[in-house]
């Protein structure tokens, strides 16, 4: 599977977790439960900051 995982800091209570860049469902923060990132049909659209490139997985042929 391609796309990458990146670290998002919530800029409400500055919780750090993962996130895949192409999530298909909405994404909250486990914390405080605010929304990290929705999905586009693609590219998930992330709302916070992203800290780090977690990990980046190129497509395999």
């Amino acid at each position: 599977m391609a796309g990458n995982f990146y670290l998002v800091r919530c800029g409400d209570c500055e919780n750090e977790q993962v996130v895949f860049g192409k999530a298909s469902t909405e994404v909250a923060c486990a914390v405080c439960g605010t929304t990290l990132a929705r999905p586009t049909g693609g590219n998930a659209e992330i709302e916070h900051e992203i800290v780090e490139t977690v990990e980046s997985r190129a497509p395999t042929q």
